[in-house]
């Protein structure tokens, strides 16, 4: 569904568009600019060459109005590679559908990995992206696990520039969200019986968001998980595998359902011990230490979550990376959650064994003082000393 308010008038006209880039973000057709359902999976859409928007038709969208919903934009990055070969150049098209065969590899045995970053506007409108290399590198790792061939780091963070570039007048104002960047490396190539796929896509779309949590900038309500579990050791919860998502649906529909926010999980074994958030990881403050669950193997290794253990080392924090008992949410004076999606988000309230336990929020807080330098060091109102942003406008 096109969310027709949020779209300049002249983009819904297909007058507005050159002839050579008619297949656009809304085309059922998908692919390049020359879309052909009937085009195999193995061929690269065709280029356009030159956006038909400026920058300045940015102005007529509804920014206020953006939540953490897909709006199409006008590029996608796509490169392909063989099962026994490396990535080589690959292209922006207009986005759109791509059509796979039946037998793709990730639609069969779930042979995909994905990626979040985001490309913030500086208050002089100059855009940042943050740790693009740290997102290549965990894709790399992923993809090692999940046997898979995978772009160079180098690849993949030029892919993104050239996504975010293409797409710069969907980054909205700084303020007013940013542009969330999808990496995609899955096994397009047929194959029936279990094993890898004789073809990989890597491709890169984008679509402007603001808060991932509809509170807002309210504190989250989160219940502890104590019968599914997200994963298990040996497994793949310690990369960033399309798989493990589809399974936490059942006990996040259920929370929402209840009025939760999201489930916090426990470990596999004991059920004991905290793992993370279905999408986020998760950190307990009490005093001056900060602790979150060690990244053993069955906790994804968030980019956030790095990020903020290092501010927070050098804002004189004491921050502890162990195995946290459940009865320590019982004791902590403030919780909150780190992700791409959810930034630094408070965490108000946990249901712990149909026990509620409520923690500080608001100004004053260690989430606040974390999440404000956070901000500040993406949007490049303060001093970026670590090399972590990526100017690339």
């Amino acid at each position: 569904m096109i969310h027709r308010a949020l779209f300049p008038r002249s983009l819904l006209s297909s007058s507005s568009w050159p002839r050579s880039c008619l297949s656009s973000s809304f085309s059922k057709l998908g692919g390049g600019c020359h879309g052909d359902a009937s085009r195999a999976v193995s061929s690269m859409p065709e280029p356009c060459r030159s956006s038909p928007f400026s920058d300045d038709e940015s102005r007529d969208i509804d920014w206020d109005s953006l939540g953490f919903g897909l709006l199409p934009t006008d590029y996608m990055y796509v490169m392909k590679c063989s099962e026994d070969e490396n990535f080589e150049r690959g292209q922006l098209s207009r986005y759109g559908n791509i059509e796979l065969s039946p037998a793709a590899g990730v639609l069969n045995y779930g042979q995909g990995l994905f990626e979040g970053l985001k490309a913030y506007r500086k208050e002089d409108g100059g855009l940042l992206l943050f740790r693009p290399h740290q997102n290549a590198l965990r894709m790399r790792t992923g993809a090692e696990r999940m046997c898979m061939p995978s772009p160079s780091v180098e690849q993949f963070v030029d892919a993104v520039k050239q996504t975010a570039i293409a797409n710069r007048r969907w980054v909205p104002p700084s303020g007013k969200g940013s542009l969330y960047l999808r990496p995609l490396l899955v096994g397009t190539g047929p194959v029936l019986g279990l094993a890898p796929a004789p073809e990989y896509t890597f491709l890169v779309y984008a679509s402007p968001v603001r808060n991932y949590f509809k509170e807002d900038s309210g504190a989250l309500n989160l219940y502890v998980e104590t019968e599914f579990v997200r994963a298990s050791r040996g497994g793949t919860g310690g990369v960033k595998t399309i798989s493990n998502y589809a399974p936490a649906l059942k006990a996040i529909t259920s929370a929402k359902s209840r009025g939760f926010s999201d489930v916090l999980y426990l470990d596999s074994v004991n059920k004991r011990t905290l793992e993370e958030v279905s999408s986020c990881n998760i950190f307990l403050v009490k005093g001056n230490v900060i602790s979150t669950p060690a990244t053993s193997g069955t906790i994804l290794p968030g980019v956030t979550r790095k990020s903020v253990i290092d501010i927070a080392r050098n804002r004189g924090y004491e921050v502890e990376e162990r195995a946290i008992d459940m009865d320590e949410l019982f004791d902590a004076r403030e919780v909150f959650c780190t992700g791409t999606a959810v930034g630094v988000a408070p965490v108000g309230s946990i249901t712990c064994m149909d026990k509620r336990i409520e923690y500080q929020t608001g100004a004053g807080t260690t989430c606040q003082e974390l999440y404000s330098t956070l901000v500040g060091i993406q949007t490049g109102t303060i001093e970026d000393k670590n090399g972590w942003t990526v100017e690339i406008s």
